[in-house]
């Protein structure tokens, strides 16, 4: 499958779907899109993960470099669609306790502590 991540209007904030293997090769491109969204001035970002079967720590490190940003500029980042092999790897290394996951996007916007 061919790498994307693709961000779209949502509906409290901007939602970047993902689809394909989040790796060294690939992450790159979240990471800089992440990075755009936060300098432009995001508050609110989901990462919709339901595209995705394999991440690596790259990956987890984009995500995590991310929830940071936004964090430090009172922003939010949810990740949703986590499927169970992704979920794994935030599981492993705990980082499911730092950055909310949810089961779809709607979820994660109504969680949102910065809902208008």
């Amino acid at each position: 499958m061919e790498f994307s991540a693709t961000s779209r209007q949502g509906r409290v904030g901007t939602v970047i779907e993902v689809a394909g293997d989040l790796d060294m090769s690939t992450t790159p491109q979240l990471r800089d899109r992440l990075y755009e969204l936060t300098e432009g001035g995001a508050q609110v970002v989901v990462v919709d993960l339901a595209g995705v079967g394999f991440m690596d720590s790259s990956g987890l490190g984009a995500l995590v470099v991310g929830y940071k940003s936004l964090r430090e500029r009172d922003g939010w980042l949810g990740l949703a669609g986590v499927r169970a092999s992704v979920r794994r790897v935030f599981s492993i290394t705990s980082v499911d306790r730092v950055i909310p996951l949810f089961d779809t996007v709607a979820e994660a916007e109504d969680a949102s502590p910065l809902v208008p």
